[in-house]
């Protein structure tokens, strides 16, 4: 659902799903992109963070998707299915968190292009009354904030456990009813005068949205991002539990030494704007390619989305608005965002050059820091070794 403190960046595009377990095979050819056949010497780093995913960090399986201007290859590890031991299928789908908040901030920067939204007004122009508690107050909060996580908006995560969302997973939860537990707490600091990263923002995002347009975020998105892009494995699910199509089972460990708990049907609402899409490797990777390429956003909007300000990360994490930016260990940046969901740990980057990674783990909540360092590296590892000198 929902990315709390990690996320990446834009620039090329590389897609990269892992889903933990076995070793590594190469997938089929996509519908848009051979398939490139990837011998023992093809990403050899990538190979071993995927094996480590599956193995040393303890997740069930892992799959990456790496793409450039001449095709796509997929890798996998490990087990799409602990009980029948089914391998990671390369078209998989997966729930990927708050990778949606991507796609929510596009759709706001589009109608920031189109005059219907302004950046700098005040939530309290598109949601009068909402945001009034506890010292939260839209009337000084601006749209700008609420997308770079620089409100002050108590994030709801904070207010609503893990383990509570587990207790009733195929819960309906309003957004309306998600935001006001958020409100019922005071700020974390005062709007404009820090970073911390907040779902309630882009549970109020999808709203103003909706007000703006008469329709709901997940129409706006099928209609502005999904239909044109032709992202035939993405979804917006409301209520829906199910995933549609191939993909693995989603796994959470409630407790340290606990078996994994299989929690792949879940309510999505829970995530709202914040968290609740469905994607594949190959969808995202278009679809951060076609952002960071301009295709989805004028100019001027595209230069608001990537103006960061640091995070406060040691690893030089940037935020813009809904897409991060993260430093290259080869040398320049990649744009991207990272997603947790309640099964599901996801991560996905881009360069401007071409190259696109996306990864998912079919472990969470209770995986470990090492699995979310790992699946960053893992990133990281296939944008450099596709072009060793990737770029800004």
């Amino acid at each position: 659902m929902i990315k709390r403190k990690r996320a990446m960046g834009v620039g090329g595009l590389l897609a990269l799903s892992v889903a933990v377990g076995a070793d590594v095979a190469v997938g089929a050819p996509t519908a848009d992109a051979a398939v490139r056949t990837t011998h023992s010497t093809d990403h050899p780093r990538l190979h071993k963070l995927l094996h480590r995913l599956t193995t040393v960090d303890g997740g069930p399986g892992a799959l990456a998707e790496v793409r450039d201007r001449t095709g796509s290859t997929v890798l996998t590890s490990g087990v799409a299915d602990v009980r029948s031991g089914a391998p990671v299928r390369r078209d998989s789908r997966f729930r990927i968190g708050s990778m949606t908040k991507p796609f929510v901030a596009t759709v706001m920067l589009q109608l920031v292009g189109e005059r219907r939204v302004a950046l700098d007004a005040p939530v309290e122009r598109y949601l009068p009354g909402v945001v009034r508690a506890n010292g939260n107050d839209g009337r000084v909060i601006t749209v700008r904030q609420l997308l770079q996580h620089t409100s002050g908006v108590p994030d709801v995560l904070d207010h609503l456990s893990p383990q509570e969302i587990l207790k009733d997973p195929l819960a309906h939860r309003d957004t309306r009813d998600l935001v006001n537990i958020a409100l019922a707490h005071p700020p974390t600091f005062e709007p404009g005068t820090g970073w911390r990263y907040s779902n309630t923002g882009y549970l109020l995002a999808g709203m103003i949205i909706e007000k703006v347009t008469g329709h709901s975020y997940a129409e706006e998105i099928r209609r502005r991002i999904i239909t044109p892009l032709g992202l035939r494995d993405t979804y917006l699910p409301g209520d829906d539990p199910a995933i549609p199509g191939p993909h693995p089972r989603g796994y959470a460990r409630p407790g340290e030494d606990a078996p994994l708990l299989d929690i792949t049907a879940i309510n999505p609402s829970v995530g709202g704007a914040s968290g609740e899409m469905i994607s594949s490797g190959t969808d995202l990777n278009r679809f951060l390619d076609a952002l960071v390429r301009g295709k989805l956003l004028r100019p001027a909007q595209l230069r608001e989305m990537t103006r960061t300000r640091p995070t406060g990360n040691a690893d030089g994490r940037a935020y813009g608005l809904g897409l991060e930016s993260r430093p290259l260990p080869c040398g320049g940046l990649y744009w991207g965002h990272t997603g947790d969901f309640p099964g599901y740990e996801t991560a996905g980057g881009a360069t401007i050059d071409g190259m696109q990674a996306t990864v998912m783990v079919n472990l969470g909540p209770g995986g470990s820091d090492a699995q979310s360092d790992d699946m960053k590296a893992a990133v990281q590892a296939a944008l450099c070794e596709s072009h060793p000198s990737a770029s800004q």
